[in-house]
């Protein structure tokens, strides 16, 4: 298979699809390599270290797109790569459509196969390709969160581990999975008072045999949210619904009653966020403030940490990426239903049911899109 890597165009996304470690994978079995120049130099990958491990190494995204059948990106493809995609396709990235009307649309009318990261499965019913980018996210929030409070950013002026004779730092982190797991670990390390909300008794229970009694656990309802954002510092927003848009659980009532430069980080912005008062940030702009509230909403937060980013999300995109490729992706996904779960859009139809829910588009069940073409 003809496949490409184009240079990612997001704001201050640095992070590459694939690794020069990861392309050798692919040409060593005979599939040929498409790399656009400089793709990832911001990380100190060369163009050198593409073409040693087999790579050809192209002038322009535009080259990538006209070369490969299959592109396997990070980020979801902005207007510009959208423009770029057609039904000899296949697309591997992050998608998030959601919350994204016009990317849905644009897709859809590519005719491509769209196989997002964020809902592919694993034999446990987790999501592989999501939780290595929720692990980074999940620790930089607290890292950006301590950030913010200081009072040149806005916020309270809060050392989060306090010092002697001072009290720490309240962290409230709303959901337990991979992105609160990783908080609390940073959260605690700083020697801050830490609270982790969640609805499932049984990872309440695993976080608190883990942490040793040195964080809360909560039962999350209306009540326990409103009770400790009231009470916090900082609050990370960390609940998913894969493939779905994210709750508002943080209201914008809540904010409005918080303390004076507290801080809100929302990890699951690219779902839509968790608190009303969210909206996608950059890393050039990464901070606003609501009602004397610093809000952290940084669209792609690994990219800050771009490098370690890369090598953890190579590690687990891997094996999918080269099934596709050795495979061809209708027989890949129909040899592996977690493949198939990550399928969002095929040749103009909506496959993703949460997506289809969101956005009020028509659904189509990802088997029949397959048996169809």
């Amino acid at each position: 298979m003809r496949i490409g890597i184009p240079k990612e165009i997001k704001n201050r996304e640095y992070r590459v699809g694939l690794t020069p470690s990861s392309v050798r994978e692919f040409t060593s079995r005979g599939h040929e390599m498409y790399v656009e120049t400089e793709a990832g130099s911001a990380i100190g990958l060369t163009n050198q270290d593409y073409q040693v491990a087999g790579a050809t190494i192209l002038d322009t995204a535009a080259a990538v797109f006209d070369a490969a059948e299959m592109i396997i990106k990070v980020k979801e493809p902005q207007a510009s790569e959208r423009a770029m995609l057609n039904d000899g396709h296949l697309l591997f990235a992050y998608l998030h459509l959601a919350p994204d009307r016009p990317q849905t649309e644009e897709l859809i009318e590519s005719g491509a196969c769209c196989i997002a990261y964020e809902t592919v499965t694993d034999r446990h019913g987790r999501l592989p390709l999501l939780a290595p980018m929720s692990e980074v996210a999940g620790r930089l929030s607290i890292q950006a969160g301590a950030s913010c409070l200081e009072k040149a950013k806005g916020g309270g002026g809060i050392l989060l581990g306090g010092v002697p004779g001072v009290a720490p730092g309240k962290v409230t982190i709303i959901g337990g999975g991979a992105v609160g797991l990783n908080a609390a670990q940073m959260a605690v390390g700083l020697g801050a008072d830490v609270r982790i909300l969640d609805r499932d008794l049984d990872v309440l229970r695993r976080l608190d045999q883990m942490f040793d009694s040195r964080i809360q656990t909560i039962f999350s309802t209306a009540d326990t949210i409103e009770m400790n954002v009231l009470d916090s510092d900082l609050v990370v927003g960390g609940v998913l619904i894969p493939g779905a848009a994210a709750p508002k659980l943080v209201t914008r009532e809540h904010i409005r009653q918080m303390r004076p430069g507290s801080v809100v980080v929302d990890v699951a912005i690219d779902q839509g966020g968790c608190f009303e008062t969210s909206r996608p940030t950059t890393h050039d702009d990464p901070i606003y403030i609501v009602d004397e509230v610093v809000h952290y909403c940084v669209a792609n937060m690994p990219g800050a940490v771009a490098r370690t980013s890369t090598f953890s999300l190579n590690n687990a995109t891997l094996s999918f990426a080269l099934s596709l490729a050795n495979k061809g992706a209708r027989q890949a996904m129909l040899d592996d239903v977690h493949l198939l779960n990550g399928l969002n859009v095929h040749q103009g139809m909506l496959t993703c049911r949460e997506v289809a829910e969101a956005l009020d588009i028509e659904f189509t069940e990802p088997l029949q899109a397959l048996s169809n073409h």
